[in-house]
C-alpha cells in the first residue's frame, strides 16, 4: 500500500527512452558492447574506442537494458559511468538506452527500476520475433502504467540501494587488488626466483644457486613432478545429471561461474541445480572440498576456481584437482600462472575442449618446503580476506534483492527528513 502521492503514470511520461544525441558517422568514440554487461551489476565492466556507424547512443547516468533474449533474462541491466563530461558513448541497437526526465525522476531510480521484477516482467513479456532472437518491444514499455513515487523520494529510494552496491563494488575493487598482488608475489617468487634467503635477501639476485632442469634453470634442492602425481582428481563428467525445476541449494558449478578474475567460485552464474536425493546419490566421484581447485575442460578452458566451504557440486565440464603433498594455494596460483599452457591442450574442433590426461602430465615445479610454506602463509591471508569479501557480497546482495522490491512498490517507505523508515500495513 503506497502513500497517495505515489502517482500511476505512463512511463513515457517519466522516463526518456533511447533520447536523441548526435556522433558523426566516422567519429571514434567510446563503445560498450552487450559482454561488458555483467549478470545484475550496476558497473559496466569497460569498453573499447571505434568508429561510430549506428547504434543507440547515450550519456553518464543513462541505463542500459538488454532488450534481445537471454541477455534480458540473465539480468544485463547497466548504468553508464565510464564516459567524460558531456561525452557522448554508443553501442549495440541490443540496448535500449532510459534516461531521466528533469525535474521528474531521477536516473539512480530509473536503473532500479530497470531491474526490479515488476519491469523486467513487462519488458520479457513484451517480447517478439524467432526463438532465441527475441526483443523487447519499447513502445510496450513506454505506454505501461506503474505507480511512480516524487522525485524526492525516487533519490531517498536510490540512495538506499546504491549504498549497498557501492560497498559490494567496494569489495570486488579490493578483491581485485589481492588478486593482482598474489599473482604478483607468486611471479616475483617462483618466476623471478627471489623470495627471500635465510638472510632475507632476494636468492636469485644475492646469488642463489641455480641448477638446469626441464624446466630451465630452478633454484638447487627444488623438483619438478607431474601433476598427476600432485593432485587426486574428482571427476563426474560423462553424463548429465537430473536437473531440479527450482532453485536449491545445491548447484551445480559449471563453467560459467568459474569465469572472472576472483578466486572464488560466482554463485550468481549457477542456473542449474540438484534437489538433495541427487546430490547425496548421483555423483560417483563425490563433491568438491575446502581447497579443491575446480577447472572448466570444454567451452572456457583453463578457468580455475578455489573451492571455499560446501555449497556445490560438478558434473559437465568441470573437474576438481584435490592436492596431496602440496599446498593448494601454491598450486592453485602456479596453475593460474601456466593457463596459457593449459589452454594450448585444446583438441576440439568445433568446441574447446582439453583431456584431463593431457593436463595431469603437466610439469610443475616444486620449490623447498620451507619457501612452499612461507608462500602459503601469505596467500592464505589473501585468500581468506577475498573468500570473506565475497560472502559479504553475497549477504549485501541478498539484503539489496529483498529490499528492492518493497522499496520500488512502497511497501516500506523510505525516510525523508527526520521521517523514519515505515513498512505500510
Amino acid at each position: 500500500m503506497t502513500s497517495n502521492d505515489w502517482k500511476e503514470v505512463q512511463l513515457k511520461d517519466v522516463i526518456l527512452f533511447n533520447p536523441r544525441e548526435s556522433i558523426k558517422k566516422g567519429t571514434m568514440a567510446k563503445k560498450i558492447s552487450m559482454d561488458k554487461l555483467a549478470p545484475y551489476q550496476k558497473k559496466i565492466t569497460g569498453f573499447e574506442y571505434a568508429e561510430f556507424k549506428s547504434g543507440t547512443k547515450f550519456k553518464n547516468g543513462d541505463t542500459l537494458l538488454a532488450r534481445i533474449t537471454p541477455c534480458l533474462e540473465n539480468g544485463k541491466t547497466a548504468q553508464v559511468d565510464i564516459l567524460d563530461d558531456n561525452e557522448i558513448g554508443f553501442g549495440s541497437t541490443e540496448f535500449i538506452v532510459m534516461r531521466e526526465i528533469s525535474g521528474i525522476s531521477d536516473n539512480d531510480f530509473i536503473y532500479y527500476l530497470a531491474i526490479s521484477d515488476d519491469f523486467r516482467n513487462i519488458a520479457i513479456k513484451s517480447m517478439t520475433g524467432t526463438s532465441g532472437r527475441q526483443r523487447v518491444q519499447m513502445d510496450v514499455l513506454e505506454q505501461t502504467k506503474l505507480l511512480i513515487p516524487p522525485l524526492r523520494e525516487q533519490k531517498a529510494i536510490a540512495n538506499i540501494l546504491s549504498t549497498l552496491d557501492e560497498k559490494i563494488e567496494t569489495n570486488n575493487k579490493i578483491n581485485k587488488k589481492l588478486e593482482e598482488m598474489a599473482q604478483a608475489l607468486f611471479k616475483h617468487w617462483f618466476v623471478d626466483f627471489e623470495f627471500p634467503n635465510e638472510n632475507g635477501e632476494p636468492y636469485k639476485s644475492s646469488g642463489g644457486e641455480m641448477v638446469e632442469s626441464e624446466l630451465g634453470m630452478i633454484p638447487k634442492g627444488w623438483e619438478i613432478c607431474q601433476l598427476d602425481d600432485l593432485v587426486d582428481i574428482i571427476d563426474n563428467r560423462g553424463k548429465t545429471p537430473p536437473l531440479s525445476q527450482n532453485k536449491t541449494n545445491y548447484p551445480i558449478i559449471d563453467v560459467k561461474a568459474l569465469t572472472g578474475t576472483d578466486r572464488i567460485v560466482n554463485y550468481d552464474n549457477c542456473s542449474k541445480f540438484v534437489d538433495k536425493n541427487t546430490y547425496e546419490t548421483w555423483f560417483r566421484s563425490g563433491h568438491p572440498k575446502t581447497g579443491d581447485i575446480l577447472l572448466s575442460t570444454v567451452g572456457s578452458i583453463g578457468e580455475l576456481k578455489l573451492f571455499f566451504g560446501d555449497k556445490g557440486c560438478i558434473a559437465q565440464n568441470v573437474v576438481a584437482l584435490r592436492t596431496k603433498n602440496i599446498s593448494y594455494l601454491y598450486l592453485f596460483q602456479y596453475m593460474r600462472h601456466i593457463k596459457k599452457q593449459l589452454i594450448s591442450y585444446n583438441i576440439g574442433s568445433v568446441q574447446p575442449s582439453i583431456k584431463i590426461t593431457h593436463v595431469k602430465k603437466h610439469k610443475i615445479l616444486v620449490p623447498k618446503k620451507d619457501i612452499e610454506d612461507s608462500f602459503t602463509e601469505i596467500i592464505k591471508n589473501i585468500s581468506f580476506l577475498i573468500f570473506n569479501n565475497s560472502i559479504e557480497n553475497q549477504r549485501l546482495v541478498s539484503i539489496r534483492d529483498n529490499l528492492l522490491p518493497k522499496l520500488m512498490s512502497g511497501e516500506i517507505r523510505v525516510p525523508l527528513d527526520n521521517e523514519t523508515l515505515v513498512e505500510q500495513s
